[in-house]
Parts: structure tokens; C-alpha cells; sequence
């Protein structure tokens, strides 16, 4: 039998995810040198290397990437045993790991979390705001529990809880305040700043605006919107921002805000988790929670 620990499991999947001995031995809160023991001696006993190793970083072997999934799979099992504790004990939960994507974050998380910790003053929250593939990506490798995305995502492995839709609104530069609003066509016309690839929100407003993500563009690629509405601001183009970031990023910008005409694009904000996941009862009312957050965050 092969005697493989669970701490070797867990310093393998550290050193696999950052690809770096230090960063890796950081993250386990240990040496460097006992995290490369414990690896050494998890190759030894499997018979076989795991790792590459250069003098800048390390990457897995053919052997390494084929175990990959299965420590994931078991680590999660294994966190998963202490939420069903929890779960069949008290109906809590003392930890809870949520994702969401950056177009929602900044104007969510602050009413969110001020709630969150007022319902559950003991519940240890630990926030990761990155893109959407990402977020799903650690949803299924057990690394957070739940996030916060733009609907659908149409995993069959996911549970979806819708939240809220808001719409879409125009920001042009100030000087156009007096100027009729563009119809849809029209803005296909238009300098459209958008985020850069890999948001959905990008893909969103260019779905709306009826442009192919694959167009040549002479506009700008944000990373925020933030970045986006100062552009506008400096007389750039135009861009679409989510209704709940208006408060948040017009305020300091010589820009002015508008609904377009006829039918109004909007996306769905939801959370999703793991269908397995046994605190499904918790996170339906943190998700309960999220919703009443957005409704004051919209209101303000």
C-alpha cells in the first residue's frame, strides 16, 4: 500500500498550483527545504518524478499533470467531511471562500460584507475577485466555495442562484449631455472603449452592440472600468457600464450617463456553487443576503 499523507497531498497541490518552491513553502507555512523533503519522498514512494525542476521554476511531468486532478478531487473531499460536521452539528458555517468577478465587486462587496458580518459575526470570510473561467475553475478544484458572476454559466456541476438584473447605461463625454441619445446602430458607429479579453462584460456589450469580438478595434482595452469612464471623460469614445457602478466611477469624471432607447441591455447577476457541495442550505441565504446587499447598492 501506498503510504502517501495527506500533507504531502497538500504540499503537492501548492507546489503545483504556484509552480515555485518558495511561494509554495509560503502558502503551506513551512521551510522550503521541508516542503522539498516531502516532495522528494512522495516521488520516492510513488516511484516516479512529479516535478521539473529549473533554477527560476518548477512544472509537473506527464506523471504529475494525471495525479493533479486526483489530489484536488481528494483534498476537496477531505474539506468537504469538516462542512458536513458542521452542517449535521449546527447548521453553520465558520469559513466561507466567495469569488467574484470585477465588474461586480467594487460596488457590491462593500453593503454585502458590511451585512454578511452583522448576520454571522463569527463567519471567517475570505474574498478572490478575478474573471469568470478563473472563479469556476477554483469552484471545481474546491479552492473557494461560491462566486459571484454574470448568469448563465450552464455547468451542468453548478448550482445557479440568480440575484438581480440591472441594466446597461451609456457614458459619454460631458460636452454630449445635450446631444440626442445613439440608437443601438449608431453606436456601432461609435468608438466603443470596452474591457480587455476575457470579461464578460466585455462580451456582453459587444453582443448588445451587435460587433464581433474578433473586429479590428482603434479603442481602448481596459482593465477596469474605472480606467474606462476616464477615458470617456478625456474625450476617447464612449463605453457601457453596469447601473451599479454609476455611483461608484462617474462621480469624478467629466462624463454624462444615459439609458439607451427601446429595449434596455442587461445582464443577470447570480452565485454559484458546487452542486455536491453540502452547505447548499448556507449558501442559499448568503446568496439571500447578496440580494438584498445589490438592492441597496442600486438605491444609492
Amino acid at each position: 500500500m501506498t503510504n502517501i499523507t495527506l500533507k504531502q497531498l497538500r504540499y503537492f497541490e501548492a507546489l503545483a498550483r504556484h509552480g515555485h518552491f518558495g511561494r509554495a513553502a509560503d502558502t503551506c507555512a513551512i521551510s522550503q527545504p521541508a516542503l522539498s523533503v516531502q516532495i522528494k519522498d512522495m516521488e520516492t514512494e510513488l516511484g516516479a518524478p512529479l516535478f521539473e525542476r529549473a533554477a527560476r521554476h518548477v512544472r509537473l511531468t506527464s506523471i504529475g499533470e494525471d495525479l493533479a486532478g486526483h489530489v484536488r478531487q481528494i483534498l476537496q473531499s477531505v474539506d468537504d467531511l469538516a462542512d458536513v460536521a458542521r452542517a449535521a452539528q449546527d447548521g453553520t458555517m465558520a469559513r466561507l471562500r466567495l469569488g467574484v468577478i470585477p465588474t461586480i465587486a467594487p460596488y457590491l462587496l462593500p453593503k454585502m460584507i458590511g451585512q454578511l458580518t452583522r448576520t454571522y459575526p463569527d463567519l471567517d470570510v475570505h474574498l478572490r475577485e478575478t474573471m469568470t473561467a478563473r472563479l469556476v475553475e477554483e469552484l471545481f478544484e474546491g479552492r473557494i466555495d461560491a462566486a459571484i458572476v454574470a448568469l448563465p454559466i450552464g455547468d451542468p456541476g453548478l448550482t445557479e442562484l440568480p440575484l438581480f438584473d440591472e441594466s446597461l447605461v451609456l457614458v459619454r463625454p460631458a460636452t454630449d449631455a445635450a446631444i440626442p441619445v445613439p440608437s443601438r446602430a449608431e453606436l456601432t458607429q461609435m468608438r466603443m472603449l470596452l474591457l480587455e479579453e476575457g470579461h464578460c462584460f466585455r462580451d456582453q456589450a459587444l453582443s448588445f452592440c451587435n460587433m464581433p469580438s474578433a473586429m479590428p478595434r482603434d479603442g481602448l482595452d481596459g482593465s477596469a472600468l474605472s480606467t474606462l469612464v476616464q477615458m470617456v471623460g478625456a474625450g476617447l469614445g464612449v463605453t457601457l457600464i453596469p447601473e451599479m457602478a454609476v455611483s461608484v466611477e462617474t462621480g469624478a469624471a467629466a462624463v454624462c450617463v444615459a439609458k439607451l432607447d427601446g429595449p434596455q441591455p442587461q445582464r443577470t447577476v447570480g452565485m454559484v456553487w458546487r452542486k455536491t457541495n453540502p452547505l447548499r442550505a448556507q449558501l442559499q441565504e448568503i446568496g439571500h443576503i447578496a440580494r438584498t446587499a445589490a438592492g441597496h447598492a442600486r438605491n444609492e
